[in-house]
């Protein structure tokens, strides 16, 4: 599907989705404990959609009919029988396949994995390494799905570098459920997107699993015979997909509050309030009418260009990149190496699409220069191709409320991946 997105100031207030990442952890979670847990505030989206197909694959039942309260009835840590085939389909879910590839090695029959046509370009192989070392065998292609996992998991030693924090989250959350007297170590000698870890070690707090780590997280000792409860917080807002209409204020010069969003959660990517407030927009939190706290931003002067390090927040590099670009001077968005392998090689995309707005941008290995002149000159009925790339779609729609002229987005569907409804606020 393409769309046309006609230049405009937005202006309004709007209630942001809630958190992906937190969703799909507490689906699992919940899928993992023995009896009902409510999930409340969840993200209906394709992803998490995902998600909930891969935990009643597993054996897990979940109630989605009410939108604000999902239901869940956990399956006692997936426990199937052995003679049911199971086939799991991830679609276009990273979190969900890296996750799910874990848990899969705690059961005694294989699991197969498949998904859309970005997944099969996504490589579990680091994870699959360290899940051999701990016993569990698989098959795959060169670490892509199709990927068949057979268990059980014997614990021991195993390195895992994490150009994604997904790896080192699935193994955390499936190594307290290896039987008791089974230990997991990993050492982890990369690390990026780091506040993710935080967010997956905050459930584990929450269920007292018990877990030794390095304060550098360099290293951790989890014994298993673990188990979750079915208590779970309401889910925070989604800072990843507040980061678009924070950055259409920003381009507009309109004002916007964003509602439901928590400063104290773990999500690394509230980062983007401190991009945007040092570029000179005015971000005011207040308490809202509910009790609870929304943020309004807006610009009255210029933006100016800087030096932002995206190594926790990769998935701001889209939204701050054409951010930059309406910005006056060099921004350098830098040591986000990872940003090449998400749905798709976001530094490279991003450098290709801008240039058809006129903004130029130097490419660097870990990240990318915007050359940003405060304005647009795109080329004549410019077509930016999404990639069907969510957030690739979503930084080019709001890049477009302050050009000269419409501009038209392929692959728009795919905004639905992270954000249900964006075009309908736009």
């Amino acid at each position: 599907m393409n769309i046309c997105v006609k230049p405009h100031r937005l202006t309004g207030t709007f209630k942001i989705p809630a958190s992906k990442s937190h969703t799909i952890r507490q689906l699992f979670i919940a899928s993992l404990s023995d009896g009902f847990t409510e999930i409340t505030n969840p993200l209906d989206s394709l992803d998490t959609r995902s998600c909930i197909c891969a935990c009643r694959a597993f054996g897990a039942e979940i109630d989605d009919s009410r939108h604000s309260i999902w239901k869940v009835r956990g399956n006692n840590n997936f426990k199937r029988s052995a003679n049911q085939p199971c086939k799991i389909d991830v679609g276009n879910s990273g979190t969900t396949l890296f996750f799910a590839l874990a848990i899969a090695g705690l059961q005694s029959h294989p699991i197969t994995f498949t998904g859309d046509e970005q997944i099969q370009k996504r490589s579990a192989a680091p994870l699959l390494e360290a899940l051999a070392g701990l016993g569990v065998q698989s098959q795959s292609k060169n670490g892509c799905v199709p990927i068949t996992v057979t268990g059980a998991w014997k614990g021991g030693k195993v390195v895992l570098p994490c150009p994604t924090s997904q790896y080192l989250s699935a193994l955390l959350i499936a190594a307290p459920l290896a039987p008791a007297g089974i230990v997991t170590e990993i050492d982890v000698p990369l690390l990026n997107e780091k506040p993710y870890v935080e967010m997956t070690l905050s459930y584990l707090k929450t269920f007292n699993i018990p877990l030794e780590a390095a304060p550098d997280y360099s290293r951790f000792v989890i014994p298993g015979g673990g188990k979750y409860s079915n208590k779970l917080r309401p889910i925070p807002g989604d800072f990843s997909s507040a980061a678009f209409p924070a950055a259409a204020a920003a381009i507009s010069g309109g004002a916007v509050t964003l509602l439901g969003l928590d400063p104290l959660d773990t999500q690394g990517d509230k980062y983007f309030f401190d991009i945007i407030k040092s570029m000179g927009c005015d971000v005011h939190w207040n308490n809202d009418s509910n009790g609870g706290l929304s943020v309004t931003v807006s610009r009255y002067g210029i933006l100016r260009a800087g030096i932002f390090d995206l190594n926790s927040t990769p998935d701001l590099l889209p939204a701050a990149a054409v951010v930059a670009a309406y910005a006056e001077g060099d921004t350098t968005l830098v040591n986000v190496t990872h940003a090449r392998s998400k749905e798709t090689d976001r530094i490279a995309v991003m450098t290709q699409e801008l240039s058809k707005l006129g903004v130029n941008c130097t490419e660097l290995s870990d990240g990318l220069i915007v050359h940003g002149k405060g304005s647009l000159c795109p080329l004549e009925n410019p077509i930016i191709n999404g990639h069907g790339d969510h957030r690739i779609v979503l930084a080019f729609a709001v890049a477009a409320l302050g050009s000269p002229v419409p501009i038209e987005i392929t692959t728009a569907e795919c905004a639905e991946v992270s954000y249900p409804g964006f075009f309908d606020i736009l």
